[in-house]
């Protein structure tokens, strides 16, 4: 008989809510201004939870506990090591950044912040239950307010913390709203139970869709998906960069598990319902993204118009899912959905990342024209900003080639021919403003005396890598694919 009340499939959530408190108790303690041991204590958190999620993926520990709120399978394993490595990528390449702008001068909550908000991912991915969901969601959002607006002098990021909190709660609130008519309409909250009540036709049909529609739109929110984009470029330009960096990896990683258990677990008997919505996020996020990045100068904020229009793709192999009598079809959909969700976190870290390492004490670069003569004064920069923007725009044999090609196969297998077309009409729109940068890198003369960078060996390795990774996983796609199909197959029922 299962134990309803499994702690040890809980293992990474409790350890890290234990390394957290004592990073935090350290911290306290702590006199230097750099606070380099609670970054190494941050990564060494990491470091344990990766090798405990491997150690219980390897060993096949699957299940469900704590009374159907919280599963463990192959996807929630899969997602938290990917997270793991994403926040641990990312506190890596903000190390020295937030040094420099006093950003831990009077502590280093900001490392405790970003893991909390990683617990709160974790709950997410995990989530059985849509009362988890909202617990998981709820801690991610509040660690990543308080974390925009942890510099607390600067108007910039104080208004982006602002906006981000304002709107946020207010997808929240749609987003419960939703849930509590599910529940209305099925009598549970428990995404097993609520498919199977659609399943037997038990549900209130009228309660049921609008309950859906309102889910829609608060996980398009937390997907930064038009037209509920209106926060991202606001707050990807105004947060501090190493802030940005948090929000644009790891968190997307979780909003796209969420979207997978509450759509695909829970509600694809009604399948037919939402998928018309994903439809109309997917075309807009592809036109509103795409055009409205053309017109912009500051980088950050062309990059959060590039992921609105990412994240397009993204609902587009969520929408071609669902395949009458193709259960194949149906998990390589999903599939291709992952890979490129996997691909495109993979080139946020390098973007982002190149921002951090090119800003410098009294300089911030966030304009293009910041990115002139590159690779005059760092070659190895210039190569993973050509990697990164060759990604973006799905030119091979960049991996963000083979994650397009995924999707789009999977469109029209499913009939949407025509959706197919549109997409890769956006994308060729959205070739401008990635080839300006590269343009601007290895073309223009810089601005002013072209001061060389200079960083240092862990961030320059880890940044080649990153380009790396990119450049194999598009030349080489097949075992990433064929693991993405295997723990959406082995881990959702539809």
């Amino acid at each position: 008989m299962q134990n309803p009340f499994d702690f040890a499939l809980a293992t990474p959530e409790i350890l890290l809510l234990i390394l957290v408190a004592a990073t935090l108790l350290i911290d306290a303690f702590s006199k230097s201004e750099s606070r380099h041991v609670t970054f190494v204590l941050s990564i060494a958190t990491l470091l344990i939870l990766t090798v405990t999620s491997l150690w219980q993926w390897s060993e096949g520990m699957q299940g469900v506990s704590f009374g159907g709120l919280y599963v463990v399978d192959s996807l929630s394993h899969f997602l938290k090591v990917l997270s793991y490595i994403a926040v641990a990528t990312t506190l890596i390449y903000g190390r020295d950044y937030a040094e420099k702008r006093e950003m831990m001068q009077n502590g280093g909550e900001i490392y405790p912040l970003v893991l909390l908000a990683l617990l709160g991912q974790m709950v997410m991915i995990s989530a059985g239950s849509m009362l988890t969901v909202y617990l998981g969601l709820e801690l991610m959002s509040f660690s990543l307010y308080a974390l925009v607006a942890l510099r607390r002098d600067n108007v910039k990021a104080t208004e982006a913390a602002m906006k981000y909190f304002m709107l946020g709660a207010m997808a929240s609130a749609v987003l419960l709203y939703g849930m509590s008519m599910i529940y209305g309409a099925t009598g549970h909250l428990d995404l097993h139970q609520i498919a199977q009540v659609i399943s037997s036709g038990k549900a209130e049909r009228l309660p049921l869709v609008f309950g859906a529609v309102f889910i829609v739109g608060g996980l398009a929110f937390k997907l930064a998906a038009a037209p509920f984009h209106m926060w991202i470029p606001d707050v990807y330009q105004g947060a501090p960069t190493v802030i940005t960096l948090v929000l644009a990896a790891a968190p997307q990683l979780a909003g796209f598990a969420i979207t997978l258990r509450l759509l695909i677990e829970g509600l694809h008997g009604i399948a037919i319902d939402w998928q018309p919505m994903l439809l109309v996020l997917a075309v807009l996020s592809l036109a509103i993204g795409n055009i409205a990045a053309i017109a912009q100068t500051n980088f950050k904020r062309m990059l959060a118009y590039s992921t609105i229009s990412h994240m397009g793709f993204v609902l587009l192999g969520l929408l071609s899912g669902v395949v009458q009598d193709q259960a194949n079809a149906t998990g390589q959909a999903y599939g291709a959905a992952l890979f490129y969700m996997l691909i495109y976190v993979l080139t946020t870290l390098i973007t982002f990342g190149l921002i951090l390492l090119l800003s410098r004490q009294g300089f911030e670069c966030e304009e293009i024209s910041d990115l002139k003569g590159l690779n005059r004064r760092n070659p190895v920069l210039a190569g993973a900003l050509l990697v990164a923007m060759f990604s973006l725009t799905g030119i091979p044999p960049m991996a963000g080639f083979y994650a397009k090609l995924a999707v789009l196969q999977a469109l029209v297998g499913a009939g949407y021919v025509a959706i197919a077309v549109v997409a890769v009409m956006f994308s060729l729109i959205g070739a401008f403003y990635y080839l300006r940068v590269v343009k601007m890198a290895y073309f223009d003369e810089p601005e002013g005396e072209a001061v060389p960078i200079n960083n240092g060996v862990i961030t320059s390795g880890l940044m080649s890598v990153n380009g790396l990774l990119i450049v194999v996983l598009g030349v080489v796609p097949g075992g990433l694919m064929a693991l993405c199909v295997s723990v959406i197959e082995g881990s959702l029922k539809f």
